[in-house]
């Protein structure tokens, strides 16, 4: 695009108009201080200090030719929260405490009765803290002065993701990646940013991904076999030989053999996530722009290690840095292309909402 251009009649194309410019070294004093901050407040604080956190990253995202602006307060999340727990503390106390007491007064079917309505009560308040997350943080991201957001209150979409849920429980999870998908995509086809809506697709919604999803059921019968299989000979050496010594390398054989079972479900958890993000993000449009995110397995297994090494190695302290490594490994892996008007964008013209993330703050769940 010519510098020359004014801003608001820039059009043209472009590749990978994404971009991260932020530094640990400048986050560093956000993260110590918000902290300390949380500590001191006995974790009120927090709220605020994920205001600070998203004001800088957001700040630090190029996107095309200019950065993102984050416009949410402390003050709105705080209050977001206490509504939310204002429903909830109620609920957990009956939960409690009430269905105790219909069982002492012989009255089991009817608590039986309320606490499936209970879970299918939070499975559908998950559902509906997920969708409206997502609608806040669109809603309160600004890019040349146009933001995003939604004018839907995600009541159909909490009853769709509730269903999705039972239905992958009862085909004892065989219809998971059908169901991930669907709702990624009736979650962002819900969405929109200045005058366009977000276009999540509408292929098929499991090719390429049903492979690597059979791998993690594969992952553990395949796994005991070979445990099995190896160690069959430190079972009829332990038989026969009654010495400590072999007894402590059986201990030892099980216990590697537990770790390296969570290891590769992991991995191959991480490999078949790594192509679902792939699918559903190449999927998406907005307008003119096309979207892609290329993080490889690999990619996912150096941000976990990473981040368990960091938390690890700071004695927990680092836990607030995960945010800027998430952030900036998003960024990173995703590219946009396409050709934007700014002459043609115009206000987002979906409500303001001010639910903030309270639903999603006490499910502890993201927004992607």
């Amino acid at each position: 695009m010519d510098e020359t251009t004014p801003v608001d009649m820039k059009t043209g194309e472009f590749a990978d108009g994404v971009t991260f410019h932020g530094r640990w070294q400048e986050f560093l004093p956000i993260a110590l201080t918000n902290l300390l901050l949380i500590i001191v407040t006995l974790g009120i604080y927090r709220f605020w200090a994920k205001t600070r956190e998203r004001k800088y990253l957001w700040s630090r995202t190029q996107f095309i030719d200019e950065r993102l602006e984050w416009a949410g307060t402390g003050k709105e999340m705080f209050i977001g929260f206490l509504i939310v727990m204002a429903i909830f503390v109620p609920i957990l106390l009956f939960f409690q405490f009430g269905l105790q007491a219909l069982i002492l007064r012989g009255q089991g079917v009817l608590a039986s009765v309320l606490a499936i309505g209970l879970y299918l009560a939070l499975f559908y308040l998950a559902g509906l803290a997920l969708f409206r997350a997502l609608r806040y943080r669109l809603s309160r991201t600004y890019w040349h002065g146009i933001r995003g957001g939604s004018d839907d209150g995600g009541w159909s979409y909490a009853g769709s993701a509730m269903l999705k849920y039972i239905i992958g429980f009862v085909t004892l999870g065989f219809l998971v990646p059908w169901a991930m998908v669907k709702l990624w995509r009736e979650r962002w086809g819900k969405m929109s940013f200045g005058p366009y809506a977000f276009e999540p697709g509408d292929g098929p919604a499991v090719q390429g991904l049903i492979g690597r999803y059979l791998l993690i059921y594969a992952t553990p019968v395949l796994w005991a076999i070979l445990v099995f299989a190896l160690g069959m000979g430190t079972i009829f050496t332990a038989g026969s030989n009654p010495d400590p010594r072999v007894m402590a390398g059986m201990m030892g054989t099980f216990f590697l053999a537990v770790i390296g079972f969570y290891a590769l479900f992991s991995l191959v958890s991480l490999a078949y996530y790594a192509v679902f993000m792939r699918k559903v993000v190449g999927e998406m449009t907005l307008g003119n722009l096309s979207f892609a995110f290329n993080a490889r397995t690999m990619d996912w297994v150096k941000l976990i290690l990473g981040n368990i090494a960091l938390v690890v190695f700071t004695l927990g302290f680092g836990i607030m840095y995960l945010g800027y490594r998430h952030w900036s490994f998003y960024v990173r892996h995703l590219e946009v292309q396409g050709e934007v008007d700014l002459a043609a964008l115009t206000q987002s013209t979906t409500r303001i909402r001010s639910d903030a993330e309270g639903l999603a703050d006490a499910f502890d769940i993201g927004a992607i």
